[in-house]
């Protein structure tokens, strides 16, 4: 159940490849090596194609309308990020006071039993 399975695939020619038995089973097996030939002698062209050429990107162009757009929103991003940084900062203000709090009832309330 935990071992992995690794699965059999077939070749393209029918032949199935086994899975390896031992540690050391090569799974590439040595071949004769291949002989030199002669390339054919071709009688065509080998220009290569031309290349395309890339156009040119226009630059932005922001009119004023599109300007003050661009400026509001991202005005308005930094307010809400700046809200929930500051609310953020906050809550851990308000737990650390309360914490503190805490503390310091604690301490009375265990004095007060010693001093009794």
């Amino acid at each position: 159940m935990f071992r992995p399975h690794v699965p059999v695939n077939p070749l393209p020619t029918g032949l199935v490849t086994p899975l390896p038995t031992g540690l050391v089973t090569p799974l590439i097996q040595p071949t004769a090596p291949a002989t030199a030939v002669e390339p054919l002698a071709c009688h065509h062209d080998h220009t290569p194609a031309p290349v395309p050429v890339a156009q040119a990107r226009s630059t932005v162009q922001l009119t004023p309308g599109s300007a003050v757009a661009l400026a509001a929103g991202g005005g308005a991003v930094v307010l809400v990020v700046g809200a929930v940084l500051v609310s953020m900062l906050l809550a851990v203000a308000i737990t650390a006071v309360s914490v503190a709090v805490c503390a310091v009832v604690l301490k009375s309330l265990l004095n007060q039993e010693r001093n009794r």
